[in-house]
């Protein structure tokens, strides 16, 4: 399910920003998904006077492979020009192979330059009862393709937030409505200089 958000009135013809992400991008467990970080960069740049639509087409549960399948439509529906990737997190909470998850990490960037979209990766840490060595193998994953594709990069968009008690949901991987304009303004700071 893909929810439009204007950033720019209706009759101008705008930008599109296209949001692949999973729960915490899909606004998971907040009692309005207008609290949801992904709202509040669209009011963020509407307030700036670009002319942007934001699109988000995250999905709770969602895995790099699922949104491997989907780019595809989702770039020839709504042609962005900027890509935010935030997915990875839930491979790496099923125990995932951090190469595969990589693999389709690099496709969908891939597939996204193709069509001349900026890309803003998202980074993601998972918890430490995984183990050291997957651990790392996991968050190498992100500044490597970051590095690789030259693209704006947010290190970890819990910074800040993931661990603590007071923004995160009851289940400890969510966040809660009072950490999303933390997450905004992370995302923010790299994508601002791509508008």
């Amino acid at each position: 399910m893909c929810v439009l958000l204007f950033s720019a009135p209706v009759f101008s013809h705008a930008a599109t920003i296209l949001v692949l992400g999973d729960s915490i991008s899909a606004g998971y467990g907040l009692d309005n998904p207008a609290q949801g970080w992904v709202t509040l960069l669209a009011e963020k740049i509407k307030a700036t006077g670009k002319a942007y639509e934001i699109v988000n087409a995250s999905i709770s549960g969602e895995v790099t492979a699922g949104g491997l399948s989907r780019i595809d439509g989702l770039l020839a529906q709504h042609k962005p020009g900027i890509v935010i990737l935030e997915l990875g997190a839930n491979d790496g909470l099923r125990g995932l192979q951090p190469s595969l998850m990589q693999a389709n990490l690099n496709e969908i960037i891939m597939k996204a330059k193709k069509t001349g979209a900026k890309i803003v990766l998202l980074g993601m840490r998972i918890p430490p009862n995984y183990g050291k060595r997957f651990n790392d193998m996991f968050e190498a994953v992100f500044p490597t393709l970051a590095k690789q594709h030259e693209s704006a990069y947010v290190p970890f968009l819990l910074e800040g937030v993931g661990g603590n008690a007071k923004l995160m949901q009851a289940d400890g991987l969510h966040p809660n409505a009072q950490a999303q304009p933390i997450l905004m303004q992370l995302v923010w700071e790299k994508l601002q200089s791509l508008l």
